[in-house]
């Protein structure tokens, strides 16, 4: 991981030019190491992270229509509004995260603008949101290590949902967006070791 890190530290250090941040997108399939891989640049750089996690839909917001789009259920909407456009324009962004377990808001969060802020999450490189940043990144993880890693992080129960609801869901958004073309640089982490 400080590898992969140190790597993109690289690459984008040329995007910096001090006036504005630069703003890094970390997409990729899920239990593939983005969380670990953003905690690992926060720690280099002491930069602002914010998860996609926090932007899932609200249940009004998950009609038919909206869940059939790829990459339909996450807010990008809110997002764009709350968190890229004000980073963006060199402001914080101030947004109440959505926690899907209590179907409710938790305490506003501030991430304040500095020289990197840090988008992880699968659905980050959602079209509706790719030309707001300047970077983008896409992880990959083989399918029976990812299972492995998901029921070690969540349990029998919810891998069982991740298998039959959330990976597909996923799937179906990197291949019919072509998402990992799209980005700049790809890491896969299939070795099963702790990330």
């Amino acid at each position: 991981m400080d590898g992969a890190a140190n790597t993109i530290l690289s690459r984008i250090s040329a995007l910096n030019c001090g006036q504005k941040p630069v703003i890094l997108a970390i997409d990729g399939r899920c239990a593939s190491g983005k969380t670990t891989l953003a905690a690992k640049i926060q720690e280099k750089t002491r930069c602002g992270v914010i998860h996609m996690d926090d932007f899932f839909l609200r249940p009004e917001q998950r009609t038919k229509e909206r869940l059939a789009q790829a990459g339909g259920n996450i807010d990008w909407e809110r997002i764009k509004k709350e968190a890229l456009e004000p980073i963006r324009a060199n402001s914080a962004a101030l947004y109440r995260p959505y926690d899907c377990h209590t179907q409710s808001f938790k305490e506003q969060i501030k991430i304040e603008p500095g020289p990197l802020i840090v988008f992880e999450g699968s659905y980050s490189c959602h079209p509706e949101l790719f030309d707001l940043y300047d970077y983008h990144i896409f992880l990959s993880v083989e399918p029976e290590e990812q299972l492995r890693r998901i029921l070690l992080r969540n349990g029998p129960q919810s891998a069982a949902l991740f298998r039959e609801r959330w990976i597909p869901m996923e799937e179906n958004y990197f291949n019919s967006l072509q998402i990992a073309e799209r980005c700049e640089l790809c890491f896969e982490f299939t070795f099963k070791a702790r990330l």
